[in-house]
């Protein structure tokens, strides 16, 4: 089984990923650390130097070639990936999927001190971060929305929330 975690970026989805598919002892892919591995660069230099468009594509070329694999693992995906071409069907189609959903203001207190490396956010102002996730929440709400199961991460350990979606996923 292939489980899929969602969410916006700062909500946890690689540190869940990572702690679920050590409690369910199967593997753990990190879409954003596989497409950075397929293209030698970073994130953020794939952004800078090819654009958000090629990124799309390379990151659709990249979750098609993972979720077709065999092998049961927790997959963290990147903030934007189900709302892109046709992946949210993809990712339904091969993977229970989690979104982990997190309050604005949680998003913020975790992302100010990684605007950095963060290609989507390293331009913006503490105000203009609020509207710009705020914005993009709004216009992925339904992506997100559509997961099997939704976990709320404000508050909680990583600990706690791979054992909710362990609990979820046994109902």
């Amino acid at each position: 089984m292939i489980i899929s975690l969602m969410g916006y970026m700062g909500s946890g989805k690689s540190a869940a990923a990572d702690r679920l598919a050590q409690d369910l002892g199967i593997g753990f892919i990190d879409l954003d650390d596989a497409i950075e591995e397929s293209q030698k660069k970073s994130i953020s230099e794939i952004f800078s130097e090819l654009g958000p468009i090629r990124f799309r594509k390379i990151e659709k070329e990249v979750l098609t070639q993972i979720l077709n694999s065999d092998q049961d693992f927790v997959l963290a995906l990147g903030g934007g990936t189900p709302a892109y071409y046709d992946n949210l069907d993809l990712i339904k189609k091969h993977s229970r999927t989690v979104y982990l959903r997190t309050k604005i203001s949680t998003l913020i207190e975790r992302l100010e001190s990684q605007k950095e490396s963060r290609p989507l956010l390293s331009h913006l102002s503490s105000d203009e971060m609020s509207e710009f996730i705020a914005k993009h929440l709004f216009e992925r709400r339904n992506f997100y929305e559509a997961a099997d199961f939704t976990v709320d991460t404000d508050n909680k350990t990583i600990q706690e929330i791979s054992a909710e979606i362990i609990h979820l996923l046994r109902q």
